[in-house]
């Protein structure tokens, strides 16, 4: 298996988002494998507070000196807050995706969104395959 860090309370997507669901509210970002495989992030574009989107639809996206890459919901809702340190030092979600490189937290409508979603070491086995 790789070396990336995949934490247990989260949840993932096969598109490498994670979302830490805490009551009715999520915060949502990129996996550590994400920020591996793009490198050194430059520019990270976030949506506007009150936008809501459904699942799998893109909401941001990541840029590095390799590649840009769209950021998609892993479950529907509203955006609540942005991470707006990103805007200034985007490299944090290179050093911390899973706490202070956090992108978005959401209001989350759809709680069944979840279900089908990667928990930590299903995650892990799909980041080690490819």
């Amino acid at each position: 298996m790789g070396e990336w860090i995949t934490p247990a309370e989260m949840k993932y997507t096969a598109s490498d988002e994670w979302i830490k669901l805490e009551s009715a509210e999520a915060l949502v970002g990129i996996t550590d494998y994400a920020q591996d495989q793009l490198s050194d992030l430059v520019f990270v574009e976030l949506p506007e507070v009150g936008d809501q989107f459904d699942k799998e639809d893109v909401f941001g996206v990541v840029e590095s000196v390799k590649a840009a890459a769209d950021v998609k919901m892993p479950a529907g809702g509203e955006v609540i807050a942005i991470n707006t340190a990103l805007e200034d030092t985007p490299e944090m979600v290179n050093e911390d995706p899973y706490e202070k490189g956090w992108l978005i937290r959401i209001k989350v409508s759809a709680l069944a969104d979840l279900g089908d979603l990667m928990d930590a070491d299903a995650y892990a086995a799909y980041c080690a395959d490819r």
